[in-house]
């Protein structure tokens, strides 16, 4: 029994000690924060005097308010620098990414510079081309209406282009030249177009292609002064004779017309078809195998009207082919070549 009142008896100086020391210890801590906030909660006052007789101002500041001031500005600053200023590695990596982009647009550039060398080449070609074909048909080229372009008609002027003052891209400027050219052969081009539309349409109202289709056959007589075969005599032969050695070649007529005539002379022509053209021109094919129009029927340019044959007062298989201008037989085969006549001056 009495170990145990010994032990009580420890264990209640124990607390006692115990507890003693955090009272202390609270009495120290709220001595040390009473004395903080008394420290903190003194004022000072600021006295700004003007250097005028004006009324001085006083200011009134304590600790505690300064040390929330500076605390606030530093914790500003410090947000600022941690936010604002991107770190080392980013800046890095934006550096590699802006290099790796203008590696991209000098490849792109370098591109676009090479294409424009090849536009140009092309452009020399055609500025040829063009002027050439202009000259053909006694045209040429307008001056530009742009006064910077410069181009006059003429390409030559924008190859030896210099680099501008203001740095801009010779190759930009090329393109600025190249667009005033263009735009200057816009309306020759619509000339040129406008011209072999009317020659097309002209050609197909006159006689101007070969009578047998596919251009096959020959001339076994001429236009003019012949021997006659049957009396051997000389004699005018109004037309030409084309021949393909055989029947059955289809005959085709030679440009837009109306059949007026479908008529069979068994003595002269045997089977044989006029035609009446535009321009008082007028077209008889003759010694038809058969004839496939009948009188007073359109036909277009190249339409087959019959079939070579060997009717009529005929040696052998071919077709007469006559042209008349009103009343004037003329020679056929003028007419013929009269498209590689109109197209041959383009061409060169």
């Amino acid at each position: 029994m009495s170990t145990i009142l010994t032990y009580k008896r420890l264990e209640n100086k124990a607390v006692q000690k115990v507890k003693r020391a955090f009272i202390l210890m609270g009495r120290g801590i709220g001595a040390l924060f009473k004395a903080l906030f008394k420290l903190l909660g003194k004022q000072y006052t600021v006295v700004l005097v003007p250097h005028s007789e004006k009324e001085v101002y006083n200011l009134r500041i304590s600790i505690f308010a300064v040390i929330c001031f500076v605390l606030v500005l530093g914790g500003g600053i410090a947000a600022f620098f941690w936010y604002g200023v991107p770190s080392n590695a980013n800046i890095r990596v934006t550096a590699t990414d802006k290099s790796s982009r203008l590696k991209e647009a000098q490849a792109s550039l370098d591109q676009l510079r090479d294409e424009t060398a090849r536009l140009m080449r092309e452009a020399r070609g055609f500025e040829s081309a063009l002027s050439s074909t202009l000259s053909a048909l006694g045209a040429d080229m307008p001056a530009s209406g742009d006064g910077n372009s410069g181009i006059g008609g003429d390409l030559s002027s924008f190859f030896d282009i210099q680099e501008t003052p203001e740095g801009v891209l010779q190759e930009v400027n090329d393109m600025r030249r190249l667009t005033g050219y263009l735009s200057s052969a816009v309306e020759p081009i619509k000339e040129i177009g406008a011209l072999l539309n009317s020659h097309s349409a002209l050609l197909t109202e006159i006689p101007s292609i070969w009578p047998i289709r596919g251009g096959i056959g020959h001339i076994s007589m001429s236009f003019g002064q012949n021997v006659n075969p049957f009396t051997g005599q000389f004699y005018i032969h109004k037309g030409i004779d084309l021949s393909t050695y055989r029947q059955g070649d289809p005959i085709i007529g030679t440009a837009d017309g109306q059949i007026v005539t479908v008529d069979f002379d068994p003595g002269g022509f045997g089977n044989y078809v006029i035609i009446k053209h535009k321009h008082g021109f007028y077209t008889r094919y003759a010694h038809m195998l058969s004839v496939r129009v009948k009188t007073g029927q359109r036909v277009q340019q190249g339409d087959i009207i019959g079939y070579i044959g060997n009717t009529g007062l005929s040696t052998g298989p071919h077709v007469h082919y006559e042209v008349h201008i009103g009343s004037d037989v003329v020679d056929p085969y003028k007419y013929l070549n009269i498209r590689e006549t109109l197209i041959k001056p383009i061409e060169k």
